[in-house]
């Protein structure tokens, strides 16, 4: 899978994908990820990309051409499933998305700034909208990383052992159930007893029961789905 994501701030990126998992992933080739500085395509003696938004109102907007430029050039050299951007009224993110877009070859990720882009980006360039949430950040930089991150983990052979993602939260509309570890008892708090009997058919259904209750205490609305 390759990974291109269109940014004004690039750096942003280093620390979640110089760690952990992303990184390991890169390693092992499961995924390229390939930064691109929006600005590189301003032709702006002062690399500018952003202007005034027709019609007034407060903030600015990021102009049309540096980011087709930057979409062109990528497209002029592969096909691309997705050209995906990041903004709080997009489609809500979640486990299903990040599994659908896993299955992809290629994506773009654009990230937005300032009051959004130019929306003929969106009419024109954009085919498909995420955001992580009913809320606003400063840029879609911290957005992208969180869908790259989701994206990434369920790679075949990104995690040691590839059960793991697939007991995660929400791939079955269920939350995980509780894990304990060792020591077995701390300061009189006891792991429950089924998960030390070492019978797996039991271990299983107690699982199986544990994130219904969860989910049905903590989010009642993925049991509606």
């Amino acid at each position: 899978m390759r990974i291109d994501i269109l940014t004004l701030f690039p750096a942003m990126f280093q620390g979640p994908f110089s760690e952990s998992i992303i990184k390991r992933a890169v390693e092992k080739r499961a995924v390229e990820i390939f930064l691109h500085d929006i600005r590189d395509y301003s032709t702006d003696k002062h690399k500018k990309v952003d202007d005034y938004p027709f019609g007034g109102g407060a903030g600015m907007v990021m102009q049309i051409d540096p980011i087709a430029r930057a979409i062109n050039k990528l497209k002029d050299e592969r096909s691309y499933d997705h050209i995906l951007f990041m903004t709080p009224d997009g489609r809500r993110f979640d486990q299903q998305e990040a599994n659908r877009l896993s299955l992809s070859g290629n994506v773009i990720i654009l990230c937005g700034h300032y009051k959004g882009v130019d929306h003929r980006v969106r009419e024109h360039f954009v085919t498909g909208e995420i955001s992580v949430g009913d809320f606003v950040l400063s840029g879609g930089e911290l957005a992208a990383a969180v869908v790259v991150d989701a994206i990434v983990r369920v790679l075949p052979g990104v995690i040691g052992d590839e059960t793991s993602a697939l007991t995660d939260s929400f791939q079955d509309n269920l939350l995980a159930p509780p894990v304990y570890t060792r020591p077995s008892d701390y300061n009189g708090w006891k792991v429950p007893e089924v998960l030390l009997s070492g019978n797996d058919k039991l271990i299983d259904e107690w699982r199986e029961q544990q994130a219904f209750e969860r989910t049905r205490k903590l989010r009642p609305d993925l049991l509606d789905d």
